[in-house]
């Protein structure tokens, strides 16, 4: 795919923030929301040394105080070497608590791992120790047929083969690969309870909308800060909290598989600026055509960025439901609440 054009100058000319405005607004929505509203005492974020959730931990910082802030670390093997050092690195920029957590005996109880490997070798046979894997999607720009999931192998000498995955093998993946974010989230509400404490969730605009976390793992969580902000925003927000400069310049990843994966080829299929630029495009009915002159693409290929925007939103409105239930039961009231 061509890129002529600076995706990430475009999109900051079309999302541009008064950083300042939005941080106070932020910041006094989470003092309302944990305070008054959830009646907690602090927040609980975890880190990963990425954007997205080194701008929530500001955020809070900046609205409840660093001494109300606990952020939490927990690497597992397949973690890249870099996050447990970047995440100590925004800890001690903003003076927050931390907590480490190694998930990695927990995932293996559950067979994490191992329900993984069983689908990896189903596919290549000789999928074994010393072997990385990663899942990855045909670019949506690229391609204007049904896209499927491959699984990319890398042996112990260096070699890569991309296998085509059926149905059945991509769901065992993902569901086994789940485990790593409900993990996670169990021992986010461990430690909120134990200091009576929020979690804060720490999905961006782009994310939330497409669906991009697993429901009741990184989906979950009492407030999400950063929801309705694009992507290319909540880096504006980054620069104006002082977080650190080398997060800030650390390329977006999952940081989920044992190789190395962008969020591009795992779900987006475009760069997240660009990605950027067309959810806001989509969101306010600016014309394809448009969009295509901004980003220098052709009016085709916007066109199945268009159409895969309101597929993901189809296929994960799923995970945003609450529990169905055969009656309605009404909420607690602010009355009753007020009682308690």
């Amino acid at each position: 795919m061509k890129q002529a054009v600076d995706y990430a100058e475009v999109a900051s000319g079309l999302l541009k923030l008064d950083a300042e405005t939005e941080i106070n607004r932020v910041t006094a929505a989470i003092r309302t929301q944990v305070s008054r509203e959830l009646r907690r005492q602090g927040a609980v974020v975890a880190i990963s040394g990425g954007i997205d959730s080194s701008v929530t931990a500001a955020l809070c910082s900046r609205a409840l105080g660093p001494d109300r802030v606990l952020g939490l670390m927990m690497p597992e093997r397949d973690s890249s070497s870099e996050t447990a050092r970047l995440s100590r690195l925004l800890a001690d920029a903003f003076g927050i608590r931390t907590a480490f957590e190694n998930i990695t005996p927990i995932l293996e109880s559950v067979g994490c791992y191992r329900r993984q490997e069983e689908a990896y070798r189903s596919v290549v046979p000789d999928y074994g120790p010393g072997w990385q894997a990663k899942i990855v999607l045909p670019s949506v720009t690229e391609n204007d047929g049904f896209r499927f999931f491959s699984l990319v192998t890398r042996s112990p000498d260096g070699e890569e083969l991309a296998t085509r995955l059926d149905a059945d093998t991509y769901l065992q993946i993902l569901a086994a690969t789940n485990f790593k974010q409900r993990v996670r989230k169990m021992l986010e509400y461990y430690h909120a309870d134990r200091n009576n404490y929020a979690v804060a969730g720490t999905p961006n605009r782009l994310e939330y909308d497409q669906g991009f976390f697993v429901k009741l793992g990184d989906g979950a969580a009492d407030l999400k800060p950063i929801a309705h902000l694009y992507k290319t925003q909540v880096y504006q927000l980054a620069s104006a909290l002082g977080v650190p400069e080398e997060i800030r310049s650390r390329p977006p990843t999952t940081d989920t598989y044992s190789m190395p994966q962008s969020q591009e080829e795992f779900y987006f299929s475009l760069p997240y600026a660009a990605m950027d630029v067309c959810l806001y495009a989509k969101n306010h009915g600016v014309p394809g055509s448009k969009v295509a002159a901004m980003l220098d693409l052709e009016p085709e290929q916007i066109a199945r960025v268009f159409a895969d925007i309101d597929q993901k939103r189809r296929t994960t409105r799923y995970q945003h439901l609450a529990p169905t239930l055969v009656d309605s039961v009404p909420e607690v009231g602010p009355a009753f609440a007020e009682k308690r």
